[in-house]
């Protein structure tokens, strides 16, 4: 009895033992999985979460930067912009049989209007590569200046100090300085008779109606041929022998070519004209001129290159020579019509001057100021740069103004 119960209490202190080996074990084992795995999962986990960790691969970021650039280098954008501007007058020319040939009066100075205008840009990487006009609506009307030329035969007598003149236009303004922006203190109506008093460029300063000022010559006429001193020769001014500006590529442009009515007529007479529309207004390329200080030879160069010799369907339906106001989107729509040619010869020519060939301030026809919005000298080149897209332009035009310089 005694030995089983002692075999008993051996068996248990065995089994104690056994146990408390095996929980050892297990602390140990758990103590070594903690250490060596659950610490790397963490860490794993870790390292996923962080983004700044996760890697691109090169061609991903070659075509990002890519996409950019292209993006950057054609960053266009479109600009409307409605401004007020000059509405430029339409100058009338009418004949008259009783001044002698060739001999240009003013009896009604033009008067510019103004006009809203909307203008498209487009720009390119912050720079201006098109401009168009897409609407205008006209707010104050234009009045047309009319112009009388000479049909009649006889000599131009020169008015000297003293001599008796008379007004031509019904509204011929008197100013207190020789300057088309002085004050004005009267206005005379037609036929009012004055005494020049002295002769300064352009302008009379006069006496007569209790008045004393200036007035353009071209506003009087003399009237009074007892006694024609310092004849004027009309085989002069009709026919060569006059001082003409040599022909270059980079002739200054706002100088008269110096040619004659008649020499004029000689140079636009060709066989190309087959319409003969350059040789019937040979004439106004000449006034243009005389009114105008611009190298005629020049403007019917110009129009000669725009029309096709007057061929262009612009040209013969709406008597414009050169496609003034016609833009891009609608060349023939857009473009000015005139009730004859003379009309857009003299225009052009008086935009030329006023915002191509002058630079802003200076003084030009009618004691104005040029814009100068054009401006970028008063050669081919300049003018080339903002009036034609086209960069051989100039080179086109100079091509026609050697072949009527031949022609001389």
């Amino acid at each position: 009895m005694k030995s089983k119960e002692k075999r008993r209490k051996g068996i248990s202190l065995k089994n104690i033992i056994v146990f408390f080996v095996g929980i050892l074990v297990l602390l140990y084992l758990l103590i070594f999985y903690n250490y060596f795995f659950v610490k790397n999962e963490v860490l794993a986990k870790e390292t996923v979460s962080e983004v700044s960790d996760v890697k691109i691969s090169n061609k991903e970021l070659i075509d990002i930067d890519e996409i950019i650039k292209t993006n950057t280098e054609n960053n266009s954008s479109e600009e409307y912009v409605t401004e007020e501007i000059d509405l430029e007058y339409i100058t009338k020319y009418e004949a008259n049989p009783e001044l002698p040939k060739g001999v240009i009066q003013v009896i009604q100075e033009g008067r510019e209007g103004k006009q809203e205008v909307v203008t498209k840009n487009i720009y390119e990487n912050g720079q201006l590569v098109s401009e168009e006009q897409i609407s205008s609506k006209v707010t104050k009307a234009a009045v047309n200046k009319i112009v009388e030329i000479g049909q009649g035969v006889g000599s131009t007598y020169k008015v000297n100090k003293g001599d008796k003149v008379y007004t031509i236009s019904d509204r011929v303004e008197v100013k207190l300085e020789p300057n088309i922006n002085s004050e004005k203190i009267a206005t005379l109506g037609k036929d009012v008779e004055l005494t020049v008093v002295e002769i300064n460029g352009e302008w009379y300063q006069i006496t007569g109606q209790g008045i004393k000022g200036y007035v353009k010559i071209e506003n009087t006429t003399y009237k009074n041929n007892e006694e024609e001193k310092n004849v004027q020769d009309e085989e002069k001014n009709n026919s060569g022998g006059g001082y003409i500006t040599p022909l270059s590529f980079d002739m200054k442009l706002n100088k008269p070519s110096g040619l004659s009515l008649e020499q004029f007529k000689k140079i636009l007479t060709d066989s190309k004209d087959v319409n003969k529309v350059m040789e019937k207004n040979a004439q106004y390329f000449y006034y243009i001129e005389e009114q105008y200080n611009i190298n005629g030879v020049f403007v019917a160069a110009v129009a000669i290159h725009e029309s096709g010799w007057g061929t262009s369907k612009i040209s013969k339906d709406k008597y414009n020579l050169f496609g003034y106001g016609a833009y891009d989107s609608s060349p023939y729509n857009s473009a000015y019509e005139f009730s004859d040619y003379s009309e857009s010869i003299d225009l052009i020519a008086r935009v030329f001057v006023k915002y191509y060939l002058n630079a802003k301030g200076t003084t030009i026809y009618g004691g104005e100021q040029a814009s100068g919005k054009y401006y970028n000298g008063p050669t081919l080149t300049g003018v080339n740069k903002k009036y034609a897209t086209d960069k051989n332009w100039a080179n086109a035009v100079y091509k026609h103004m050697e072949y009527l310089y031949n022609k001389l």
